[in-house]
């Protein structure tokens, strides 16, 4: 089959790889599409993925076209959305309920092969069925939303909240999404890309800015989510938070980025700072969320490239150009 193959630091390529096999709890999906995320630019760098080369891609959905032996709960034929989480379920973080946490922490993409291909493998308990209504093509969309929904896990969210959002991205505009669903007083969006501003204006938002100074809220946000992962916009969000509010940070940073914090307002305001690692006993809520129409894929899918792209498509990503990208088998 033809698969995207990342296969060392700073190359991908798109080559002819054996067809998989499911395990007897497995299932063979043929992947509609697969969605490209930060986390495969970090793998591109040499973070994360424990060896190369990978196939990547743990955003993916597709049909069901092979079932192992001992798999009951899906049919061939069936439509699913794929967890790529695997977990030891051994570990004191998986015995705590942290899986997401877990010591011997993988993932189908990361560390096992993706969905950037024709066919993947994935456990039978990793997928989610989908109703007939929702396209397949779309539902590569369930699995960033599923961190966006343990993001306000995190959170704890109240009414009334004020909510400051930096990026505009596909993860900061589900960021933005879920908090005009979970009650906030106002939500505001700060992005150094005026068409990305553009889109979450679309959406709906009470303001947007190139910076914060530009926003009228001298005594700051009670939620600040940096949804970048860059330096400066994490330092400028921790000076935003409001007294007794919180910082969360959601994008996911290089391994090298660092920030200063003002341990005296931390303690003297009371605020508190926190983050959010992927997906935790979220992915069937947010496909359920998916499935009740939260999420307009034509806004949020900007580009449907064929796998044959798949360098290019990252190239794309990495520039900054689009929103969510899905390449197409």
């Amino acid at each position: 089959m033809k698969a995207a193959v990342i296969e060392s630091v700073g190359r991908a390529v798109v080559a002819e790889v054996p067809d998989p096999t499911p395990g007897a709890r497995e299932v063979v999906v043929e992947v509609a599409a697969c969605g490209l995320c930060g986390t495969d630019l970090h793998i591109l760098q040499g973070e994360f993925a424990p060896k190369l080369p990978i196939v990547p891609g743990h955003e993916f959905a597709g049909e069901v076209v092979g079932v192992g032996t001992q798999v009951t709960e899906l049919s061939l034929g069936d439509q699913v959305a794929v967890d790529p989480s695997l977990y030891c379920y051994e570990c004191r973080f998986c015995r705590t309920g942290h899986n997401n946490l877990c010591e011997r922490w993988a993932a189908i993409g990361v560390t096992t092969a993706g969905g950037a291909a024709q066919y993947a493998v994935a456990p039978v308990a990793n997928c989610v069925k989908l109703p007939e209504h929702i396209r397949t093509q779309d539902a590569a969309l369930v699995e960033p939303l599923s961190c966006a929904v343990r993001g306000y896990d995190v959170l704890n969210s109240r009414l009334g909240a004020h909510v400051l959002i930096y990026g505009s991205g596909t993860m900061g505009l589900m960021m933005l999404e879920l908090a005009k669903r979970t009650g906030a007083a106002s939500v505001d969006v700060v992005d150094i890309n005026p068409q990305r501003l553009e889109t979450a204006a679309r959406l709906g938002v009470s303001a947007t800015a190139t910076g914060a100074d530009e926003l009228d809220r001298p005594q700051g946000w009670d939620l600040v989510v940096d949804a970048t992962g860059n330096a400066a916009a994490i330092q400028d969000g921790l000076e935003r938070v409001a007294k007794a509010g919180t910082f969360l940070q959601f994008g996911v940073a290089d391994y090298s980025t660092r920030v200063t914090i003002d341990p005296y307002r931390i303690y003297n305001q009371e605020i508190t700072i926190t983050g959010s690692m992927a997906v935790l006993h979220s992915f069937e809520r947010a496909a359920e969320l998916f499935a009740t129409g939260v999420l307009d894929p034509d806004i949020f899918i900007s580009d449907r490239l064929p796998l044959d792209q798949y360098p290019q498509a990252l190239d794309q990503f990495a520039s900054g150009v689009g929103r969510k990208i899905v390449v197409v088998p």
